[in-house]
Parts: C-alpha cells; structure tokens; sequence
C-alpha cells in the first residue's frame, strides 16, 4: 500500500473583518529582509520537518524546497522526470536497480550516494522512529519485519534494499508494481545525510538537504527563513536570493498584507477576496486546476458511524449537500462539483471519471429516505469538522451544515465543529479523535490515479484516518499495482471506486483549483500541478 501525504487545505473561512486577525509572521516588512527574498504566507507544519514524517502541505512546502529525490514531477506537466537519479531499470516489474547521477551533495558537502537513500528509507520504515509515512516503504521486501504490527523490529533494514557500490542500489520489491519508480518524486523517498543520524536532534533544528535552499532560522508560530544555497549543483537553480515563509492564522490578513505591499505571495487567496482578486492584482492572480480534491470523512472507527446500514445514511448526507450552489455561490470559478474520489485534473487518460453518480446530486427527497432506511443519524445529529486557521474553512462547513439542514428539514441537526489550528486538527484526526465527519481534503502526492484511492482507503494506509477496510477494495488496488497495462491498470481502480460509491467512507465535495496572488516585485511566478508555488524559479526585482 502507499502511504500518502498532504491533503491540501484549501477552501474558504470564517467572514471576519479584514485585519481583525493579527499576523503570527516575523517583524520584516515588504519582499523580507534583503535584496531577492521573497516572502509568501505559511502555516506552521505538523511536524518536524523529516521527509518520512510529513505528510500535510505547509511542511512539504519546505521539504520541496530542502531536498532532491530521485524523480522530480515536472511544475508544469506532473511528469515524472529523473532529478537524482541517473537511471531506473527493471525487467518484471518487481526487481529495480537504481542508478544516481554524479556531483550531487547535501549543503553539508557530504555526498548523496546510494547509502543515503538507503539509509533514509530504511529510517523511515523502522516502526521505532514513529515515521507517518512508513506505508510508503511497505511494498519493499522485509518492511513486514522492520515495521511489524506489534512489538520491536526484527531486523535494522529491510532486505530488500541492497547497496552495490555509490551510485547503485537495488530494490525488491513484495508484488509487481509497474508505476512504482513514479512515486519516487514524493518527499517520502528523499535521502539524507549522515549528519541526520549522528546528531538527529541537531538537524531537526536546522534540517540538512541535498536541495536549492538552506534553512537560516525558523521559529514556530513565526516563520521560516530560507537562502538560496550558492552550492547546488542541481539543474533547476533558484532564481532568487531565498524564501521567508510567514505564519498566518487567517489568509484574509495575509491577503491584506499583500495588498499593502507587506508581502509577496498568497498561495491560497480567501473566499471573501475572490469577488476582488482580479480588480485587486489583474494578471498576478493565478487560478488554475490542480490535484485536489474536498472530502467529508466518516470516522468509522466509531461504531456509530460503521454499524449495519450506515452506508446508506453516509450516502443519504451526500446527497444533502447541494455542491452546485455552494461551489457557485462561495467559491465562483475555483471549485467544481466533485464527481468521484480523484481529481478532474488527472484528465480522463489519468483515470478521471464519474464514479459517484446520483449520490453526488443534490435531492433532499432521496436524502431523507437514505438517512431514513439506514437507521437516522447517529444520536439524530451530525458534526461536521476542520481546522479554521488555513485556508477559509468556516464559511462552506456553515454552508454544509446549512444544506443539510435545509434539506433534511429538522432543524439544526448538522452543526460544526471548527478547531483553531491545522496542528491541533490534525492532532485529533491522526489520534482518531473525532467522533463525526471531518474534512479530509487531498493533495496528490504524485499525478496517478492510485494516489487518490490506496493512501486514503486501503486498510491500515497511512492517511486512512476513518479506518475504512475492505477486502474487495484492496484486492482491486492490489491488482491494479501489478498492472502494466496502464488502460487495465485504471479500469481495476475505478472498479475499486465503485466499492468507495457502495460504501461512502468519504463524502466527495468538490475538486479545487490552486489559486495564489502576487505582488509586483514577483515575476515567473507559477503553481505546479500540486498548487504549490515553484519557489526556486520566482524573480524578484
């Protein structure tokens, strides 16, 4: 199974007065604190910021700009593209030799040689270092017996790894799986220095990568700053002088600093500015599709939520959400409908299709009489839950929660429930906390159809906070893995959305657009596939 990542935390918040929310970022004014920096909103990440164990969208902003992997996913086309890596053979789909490219380094001036993937994956494996995402690793033979489901390793690495010299390694993999050298661009498989082994707790403060940025400073509940490294050796060099990162606990204030000429870049510009952005910066605002997808997830570790027939009151709640007027009327041209568990900006060739037909329409007839024959809501009412600091969350979760009421037509049954902050939300989430729908929106990992289904649904994957499990489910994705047809490959995963439609672990809403302003300081500013901004090409001056 993959483990998985970020899910993009982007909609719309709470309407409070612009301003009202004070800046958590650092004290600098304008583009940051020196010729060619250039200074963009951010959120404090969840975790520290190893590569294993980050998997939300504020981190892997910096994890993208700190390290290399093997493969890189082009901004522009979300191709999997060779960075590190030199060459990447098999002949069964299963066996893989590995072959690095000469000259590159950490900022450190150690080496990245085949020992520093090695040593880094079998890190992020080990079930002693509590790494989230230790599912990636869980396709390589001997992950079973580094991260045993219970009790302490039975070994130090997987053997299915397999030094050769210092450009080379090997990997064997547990079943055939044809696209997996695609999933070696994800921040997971990213290699590390011995520096982050000798004196972990050292790096941890000021992480050590093999990428076009240092870190300079950071400071929780502030900011980060990042330089530009003079050493890299990379083919994609910065194009800037460095990146100042500044925490905002309300993107409407990071919104108004922007106009103000107090910073450079928003990568998620707020609903209430959305009927404002083009007036406001005209041609420096970017709306575009991207890998993302809005879901409500059934916390179905709460028999409440998982006991016989519940699947019909999980459907029935879909189809009291009108997507239409909510996308239309909060959002205008930067969401859609959502019509399955992926992404329309996969394309139909990626596997983009409408999977989940009628339940995803807006009939509060056929919404009451799902709730009805499945038993009614747990305890009559529901919860729905998000962070509200990020991105603008308030506002559509009130708009839900309005939806259904209309439509069930029982007064106030559906309420929210907003947390204060992204890492206290998904501290619950991660802790299996919450006992109703949350919002588990979705940022791809990698541009494949796979990453949108197996991270979030298979059993025990690594973001499957509703503990969703079937075997039918599995067994397609498995399936689906060994594929090396691409065609049949999609087929076996959309027979596995079929499964997600019968069962409705998860409410599709609807897929999001990146969207991100910018002032007139920037130039070549530019979102990949993911909505992140491609920090290392942004121009100042």
């Amino acid at each position: 199974m993959r483990g998985a990542t970020h899910a993009k935390w982007a909609a719309c918040a709470v309407a409070v007065a612009l301003g009202a929310t004070a800046c958590g970022g650092g004290s600098d004014g304008g583009g940051g604190d020196g010729a060619g920096i250039v200074s963009s909103s951010w959120g404090d990440p969840q975790n520290p910021l190893e590569p294993a164990n980050t998997n939300e969208v504020q981190g892997g902003k910096v994890l993208d700009m700190l390290f290399r992997g093997l493969k890189r996913y082009d901004p522009k086309t979300g191709e999997a593209k060779d960075m590190v890596a030199e060459k990447i053979e098999s002949t069964d789909q299963k066996n893989f030799t590995i072959t690095l490219k000469d000259g590159w380094k950490f900022s450190n001036d150690e080496p990245v040689t085949a020992q520093s993937f090695v040593d880094a994956w079998n890190y992020g494996a080990d079930v002693r270092n509590k790494q989230n995402n230790s599912p990636f690793f869980s396709d390589i033979v001997g992950y079973d017996e580094l991260h045993p489901e219970s009790g302490d390793p039975k070994t130090k690495t997987m053997s299915g790894l397999v030094v050769k010299d210092a450009k080379t390694f090997t990997v064997a993999l547990k079943e055939k799986f044809s696209t997996w050298p695609d999933t070696l661009g994800y921040q997971a498989f990213s290699p590390l220095p011995k520096a982050f082994f000798t004196d972990h707790a050292a790096w941890l403060d000021k992480p050590v990568g093999n990428g076009p940025y240092t870190v300079d400073s950071y400071t929780k509940g502030s900011g980060m700053k990042l330089r530009t490294w003079d050493g890299y050796t990379g083919p994609d060099k910065a194009q800037n002088g460095g990146v100042d990162l500044k925490v905002y606990t309300d993107n409407n204030t990071a919104y108004t600093d922007l106009i103000a000429g107090n910073l450079d870049l928003v990568d998620d510009v707020p609903a209430q500015q959305l009927k404002n952005v083009k007036n406001d910066l005209g041609d420096r605002y970017i709306n575009q599709p991207a890998l993302i997808i809005q879901t409500l997830t059934f916390p179905l570790y709460d028999p409440r939520w998982n006991k016989a027939g519940m699947e019909k009151v999980r459907q029935g709640i879909s189809r009291a959400i009108n997507r239409e007027e909510i996308t239309k009327q909060i959002f205008q041209d930067t969401r859609s409908p959502a019509k399955d568990w992926t992404s329309s900006a996969l394309g139909e060739k990626g596997g983009y299709k409408d999977m989940c037909g009628e339940l995803c329409q807006y009939d509060p007839a056929a919404a009451k009489q799902l709730i009805e024959e499945g038993g009614g809501l747990p305890g009559g009412k529901v919860t729905v839950t998000s962070n509200v600091d990020t991105g603008s969350h308030r506002v559509w979760m009130d708009a839900v929660c309005n939806s259904i009421n209309n439509a069930l037509g029982r007064g106030p049954v559906c309420t929210v429930n907003p947390v204060g902050t992204f890492a206290d939300f998904r501290n619950q989430q991660s802790s299996f906390k919450l006992t109703g729908p949350f919002r588990s929106g979705w940022q791809g990992d990698y541009p494949l159809i796979q990453n949108f289904l197996e991270p979030l649904y298979y059993t025990g994957a690594s973001s499957n906070y509703g503990k969703f499990s079937n075997k039918d489910f599995d067994k397609l994705v498995d399936e689906a893995n060994a594929e090396s047809d691409t065609a049949k490959a999609i087929a076996k995963f959309q027979d596995a959305e079929k499964i997600l439609a019968a069962q409705m672990p998860s409410i599709p809403l609807w897929y999001q657009n990146g969207s991100a302003g910018y002032s007139e300081r920037l130039s070549n500013v530019e979102l990949n596939q993911f909505s992140v901004p491609v920090y290392d090409q942004i121009k100042v001056g």
